[in-house]
């Protein structure tokens, strides 16, 4: 079945949970560069995240676009880096999983407020977006991103390169006056864009709230599109700790959380910062739960 009609028929629909910090408690590297220097890892974390019974599991390529490699003085080669996260993801994966290519931002303000233009940003995007097709996934997720500009740059790329389904999820720093970005676009701003724009499904993760802040977020977007909700809720709200950024939510408490989301209108859930195989496989048991 292709993922196009995957996502108009399963509710809910499991994606996976935090790449980055698993990575980082197994002693690598937070980011797609973990593809080259310890691709052990990043299956090990992909293979228990399939293990849970995910529908979809998210390669490990969020900022391996051309723009964040070079500004960040990293080593890699951006085509290398792209098709091994798609090639490790589909190692782990279960015949019945689909593999969603991701994508996040260039770490770079787009004009006025930075240097940098959109149609480079977009032709960053549209060169990744290649890359992860060419290496087999099932479709795109743009996730993190916390400008709708730099979001809908990454969409219409995505959709000059190929015509397999694109989701944005974008990352909101409060749920208050609408929900906002640090950017300051709304709630209701980005679903109605990102809509009009094409997106296949819309929605939150990461940023500064927990699950239950979340769930707000998602009630409003859900007013504004008919697009399926995202919701992939960090494991409670950042915490500054023994100089180090920590996620304390236990899997009982997120799963609490990712019901309030679903019954508030999100249909593709997951986890963001914090979150392991513990907290997926948490939510799969509430789901069971409530089926019986």
């Amino acid at each position: 079945m292709k993922l196009s009609t995957f996502l108009t028929k399963k509710e809910p629909i499991l994606l996976d949970g935090s790449m980055g910090t698993q990575l980082e408690h197994l002693g690598s590297e937070m980011g797609g560069q973990s593809n080259l220097s310890h691709p052990e890892h990043v299956l090990k974390i992909h293979q228990h995240y399939a293990e849970c019974g995910c529908d979809m599991l998210i390669t490990n390529t969020l900022t391996m676009n051309r723009i964040f490699i070079e500004i960040h003085k990293m080593d890699i080669d951006v085509r290398e880096v792209n098709l091994i996260g798609v090639q490790l993801a589909k190692q782990a994966a279960n015949p019945d999983q689909y593999i969603l290519g991701n994508i996040s931002s260039t770490g770079v303000m787009l004009e006025p407020y930075g240097d940098l233009p959109e149609s480079k940003a977009r032709q960053a995007f549209a060169e990744q977006a290649a890359l992860l097709q060419e290496g087999g996934v099932d479709g795109f997720i743009i996730e993190t991103m916390m400008d709708l500009k730099e979001a809908l740059s990454a969409l219409r790329a995505c959709k000059e390169v190929s015509s397999l389904p694109v989701m944005v999820s974008m990352a909101f720093s409060t749920p208050e006056k609408g929900g906002r970005t640090i950017m300051g676009n709304s709630a209701r701003e980005c679903a109605t864009a990102l809509t009009e724009s094409g997106a296949q499904a819309i929605g939150a993760n990461c940023g500064d709230i927990d699950p239950f802040q979340m769930a707000k977020i998602v009630s409003i977007m859900h007013i504004e599109t008919r697009q399926p909700i995202i919701a992939q809720p960090n494991a409670g709200r950042p915490k500054w700790f023994n100089s180090r950024t920590t996620f304390d939510m236990d899997p009982a408490r997120f799963s609490e959380g990712i019901a309030a989301c679903i019954q508030n209108g999100a249909k593709l859930i997951g986890g963001c910062c914090g979150t392991s195989p513990d907290h997926i496989s948490a939510v799969v048991q509430m789901f069971k739960k409530h089926q019986t």
